[in-house]
């Protein structure tokens, strides 16, 4: 589906809005780029260029689910897209993957006002009270808050898009903060959230899908974005736990897509199986029997 190149919040540089399809029907990707200026800790001070914000929206007949819901800053695209793809009345789950981050929850409660949702996924109870930033707009007048029921992250993994259609939720190996991954069978995607978001693009309008070669993962490029990002932790630790971890389930699941929070879309099995093997590859490197664990100072690029 089409795009359009929108002012970015200042007015500083372009930015690109688009609705890709994943999946016939099944998936569509929100997608809203941003420059990179040093200024977002997902990323590396010193990359520049574009990536984008990724909001996932999963839809049946009887119902659809959104994971994560984009920044505050991209609200009027965001509700315009929900908007292209919802049916009137479809009942509409949201599931921020990460609670406590401000990409995954900071259109929540305007959508909840343009749209039929009634329950959002939560790792703890009332998750309103995770959402209530968006109480009152710019002049300080109290907004109405919809009441939004909590569907409580428990012992059972999967759960439902509409009726019959199942996803798993994973907790995963890597992450820094509450984290969760997303894997939907009926089209062998994987929603790895906050990791493998290491494509990103020279100009806002990408391409946002890199199938092939991405032309950037390579172990070196991989180590470095990770230990220069949130993943700063990884060196010197007890690493081959998280590791086998991780080659567990690639093996479990049939993965031809891998849709994350940020940057491209990586698609196709052979991409799939790069990104995984690479992986591997830097955190074997990585655990305390082949590095010794070091003071990371702040702006320090490794």
């Amino acid at each position: 589906m089409g795009g359009e190149v929108r002012p970015a919040p200042g007015g500083v540089q372009a930015s690109w809005s688009g609705v890709t399809e994943l999946a016939a029907s099944k998936i569509y990707a929100l997608q809203n780029t941003f420059p990179l200026d040093g200024r977002v800790s997902q990323y590396p001070i010193k990359a520049r260029g574009h990536t984008a914000s990724n909001c996932y929206l999963l839809l049946e007949e009887d119902g659809a689910l959104l994971l994560d819901t984009g920044y505050a800053a991209h609200e009027g695209a965001i509700l315009d897209q929900l908007g292209s793809l919802l049916p009137p009345g479809v009942p509409l789950k949201i599931f921020p993957l990460r609670i406590n981050e401000f990409m995954s929850v900071g259109n929540a409660m305007a959508i909840a006002r343009r749209f039929n949702v009634k329950e959002c996924y939560s790792s703890t109870t009332d998750v309103a009270c995770w959402l209530d930033f968006d109480a009152v707009d710019v002049n300080g007048r109290s907004k109405d808050a919809p009441a939004l029921g909590t569907i409580l992250l428990g012992a059972s993994q999967t759960y439902r898009v509409g009726a019959g259609r199942p996803i798993e939720v994973i907790n995963p190996p890597l992450r820094l903060i509450s984290t969760r991954w997303i894997y939907d069978a009926a089209s062998r995607t994987l929603f790895s959230s906050d990791m493998f978001t290491h494509v990103w693009r020279g100009g806002p309008e990408g391409p946002w899908i890199a199938e092939g070669d991405d032309g950037v993962t390579s172990p070196a490029f991989v180590r470095s974005f990770l230990l220069n990002t949130r993943y700063w932790w990884l060196e010197g630790g007890a690493i081959d736990p998280l590791r086998r971890a991780a080659a567990e389930i690639f093996a479990r699941h049939d993965i031809e897509t891998i849709a994350p929070g940020y940057g491209a879309i990586l698609r196709g099995r052979a991409l799939a199986e790069r990104q995984f093997a690479v992986l591997d590859e830097v955190l074997r490197g990585l655990d305390r029997r082949a590095v010794k664990p070091r003071y990371v100072a702040r702006g320090l690029e490794r």
